[in-house]
This record gives C-alpha cells, sequence and structure tokens, in this order.
C-alpha cells in the first residue's frame, strides 16, 4: 500500500527540480507546521545581533560577544536553512549552498522557479491577452477548439 504522494510528518517534502508550486504550497505548510518562528525567519530574515557603535554604526557582533538569545536567534536561521537544505536534491541544494541565511535560499529558488515580480506580472499578461484572444474559428466544432487548450 506504497503511495508515491505521502508524506511523513516528521520529513519535509523532497523537491527535485519539478513541479515547484506544489513543492513549495506542501513546504510552506510543513515549516508552519514545524516551528511558526522557523517560517517568520524565512519570510522576514534573520534578527542577526549587532551593536550600534557611540558613532550610530551598526554593525555584526562578534560571536564572542554573542548572549543566550543572540545564539537562539543564530540557531533558528541554522535551523531554518537545515529544514530547506533537507528537502532539496543535489542540483537545488548547489544552487542554494552559497545562501547566507535561509530568507536567501527560499526566495532564491523562488525567483529561479516562479521569477521576479515583472516576470510574474508578464506571465499574468500574457496569459489574459490568450484568454481574451480565444475564439472558435469558423470552420471548427466545438471538439477541435478544446483540442488546443
Amino acid at each position: 500500500m506504497s503511495n508515491k504522494e505521502s508524506m511523513s510528518i516528521s520529513k519535509p517534502p523532497f523537491f527535485d527540480g519539478n513541479n515547484y508550486s506544489h513543492w513549495k504550497a506542501k513546504m510552506t505548510i510543513f515549516i508552519q507546521a514545524l516551528d511558526f518562528n522557523l517560517w517568520d525567519i524565512i519570510t522576514d530574515g534573520p534578527e542577526l545581533p549587532h551593536i550600534i557603535s557611540q558613532e550610530g554604526i551598526k554593525t555584526l557582533k562578534p560571536r564572542s560577544s554573542y548572549t543566550d538569545d543572540d545564539r537562539k536567534k543564530i540557531q533558528l536561521n541554522a535551523k531554518a536553512k537545515h529544514v530547506i537544505i533537507c528537502a532539496l536534491n543535489s542540483n537545488e541544494f548547489n544552487r542554494v549552498s552559497s545562501c547566507a541565511t535561509a530568507k536567501e535560499m527560499w526566495d532564491r529558488l523562488e525567483v529561479t522557479y516562479e521569477g521576479t515580480n515583472q516576470v510574474k506580472d508578464a506571465k499574468i499578461n500574457m496569459l489574459v491577452r490568450e484568454y481574451e484572444m480565444f475564439s472558435m474559428k469558423e470552420n471548427e466544432n466545438i471538439s477541435s477548439m478544446f483540442a488546443y487548450l
């Protein structure tokens, strides 16, 4: 009784480079169910520990001066990265392995498979235009018209 679509609640859905939108929806739910703080890290980016100098310049804190709270914040990003990496095949891992944050990883996959907002808008406009121009030709019946849908 094996089903290729069934999933374990302890393993993230696997992404092999195909059907990104399906994987993204499943992965979103998986991460949110695992720990909603991870989802916040992925969508908003991590809150990296920083210090503000006397001149008002914000710089990253050296690791040697991290507090326990700082380490927890850093660990959340590492955990989010780990969940994403565990869901990817080798090719997809290579695509995101240089990213410093889970948000960067998620965004890189999103841009790779969905495009930027400009690309998305262009695709939507093109599909709307095709839909508006769709009509039955004079010498065609309904069956043949729907064949090229």
